[in-house]
């Protein structure tokens, strides 16, 4: 294992950045020396510098998306050495620093690569496949009015943790990366079980799951095999088990509808 940058001192890095200038364009790696980095600035701050040493020089710089730079958007996803958000557990990409790497050290950096989300430009992908998905049945239909009292819909602590747990999934998209077949299973479980879990998205449970997984389907992502490489790419640790939740969710709706069709469509009840 390769020791991290531990001096506070300049160091330079060789990145080795994937370059398309379209989607229908072919693409390749091209490196780039950068010098003089400081081991405390994030890795879009050094695609920054880098940027704007090649806007100096009269050259296209390396198209990437951002947003928040906090973690929190999701919009940043890229990969890193072969890691989708790069190296350290539980971040996104704006949240790795350039003490992870050495001086000297060669950084690789692509976008995510699936099927389901195709390149846009240089390191930015459209991964508008996941809004596909949510507007199948990530929502509920109710009115919610002003916001009620806390206590005034019983939720049980353990139901309202998991919940939380699940709705902390930012749709960054690393675990489609991760997996081998390209599987958005973990997202999609996510979105399903935080609504789930909760009094607010028993009404539409089962025409939910079914929507979702349905177009999940239909817009080419892979099966799951239970590698589990999904859980331990997202940058908010979110779980597997949760896919063994919505199996079951879909399960149990699948059976329904093929006796009572007429429901799913109507209140989706659950059970």
């Amino acid at each position: 294992m390769v020791a991290a940058q531990t001096s506070s001192q300049p160091f330079s890095i060789t990145l080795r950045v994937w370059r398309q200038a379209g989607p229908k364009q072919p693409g390749k790696f091209v490196d780039y020396r950068s010098a003089n980095l400081s081991p405390n600035m994030s890795f879009l701050e050094m695609l920054d510098v880098v940027n704007d040493e090649l806007t100096a020089k009269g050259e296209e710089p390396i198209a990437f998306a951002h947003d928040c730079r906090e973690g929190i958007c999701g919009t940043c996803s890229c990969t890193i050495n072969g890691k989708p958000h790069g190296p350290g557990r539980g971040v996104a990409t704006c949240q790795v620093y350039m003490r992870s790497f050495r001086d000297g050290d060669v950084v690789t950096v692509e976008p995510f690569r699936a099927e389901a989300f195709p390149i846009v430009k240089d390191l930015i992908t459209d991964r508008s496949a996941f809004d596909r998905i949510q507007q199948a049945g990530g929502f509920i239909t109710a009115r919610a009015g002003s916001a009620p009292d806390a206590n005034a819909i019983p939720v049980p602590k353990p139901d309202a943790d998991l919940a939380m747990d699940a709705a902390t999934c930012i749709g960054c998209g690393a675990c489609v990366a991760a997996c081998k077949n390209a599987s958005a299973m973990l997202f999609v479980a996510a979105k399903v079980s935080h609504l789930g879990l909760l009094p607010q998205g028993q009404a539409e449970r089962d025409k939910r799951v079914l929507a979702m997984v349905q177009t999940m389907d239909e817009l080419g992502f892979g099966n799951c095999t239970n590698q589990y490489e999904c859980s331990a790419a997202c940058p908010k640790l979110i779980s597997h088990d949760f896919i063994a939740r919505m199996n079951r969710d879909y399960f149990k709706a699948s059976l329904r509808a093929s006796f009572r069709p007429e429901s799913i469509g109507a209140s989706g009840g659950a059970g």
